[in-house]
């Protein structure tokens, strides 16, 4: 038994958020569906991967940002926002 396609997708989100955005905007309109904009998903790829697919996620699939949805967001918001302190302590490591 093979993974269907969704969940394929989602375990490769997880570890390479950049690709999927770029996979999804080459094959799929998710994107134009889910933001007004195009500014919004340009900005999240370069500063907030995990919190834009979840955005675009809450408004594809939960059909707005509520409940288990909002709870996804703000755990994809605080692992962007983790990140970004993670590679400042990294290099007040180096010698």
């Amino acid at each position: 038994m093979g993974l269907p396609m969704g969940c394929v997708l989602t375990i490769l989100a997880l570890m390479a958020p950049r690709l999927v955005m770029v996979l999804i905007v080459i094959f799929t309109d998710w994107f134009s569906a889910a933001y007004a904009t195009v500014i919004w998903p340009l900005l999240g790829f370069f500063f907030m991967p995990y919190t834009t697919l979840a955005y675009m996620a809450a408004m594809l699939r939960g059909g707005g940002v509520s409940g288990g949805w909002l709870a996804l967001v703000i755990v994809a918001a605080v692992v962007d926002v983790g990140h970004w302190g993670h590679g400042g302590r990294a290099l007040r490591r180096r010698p």
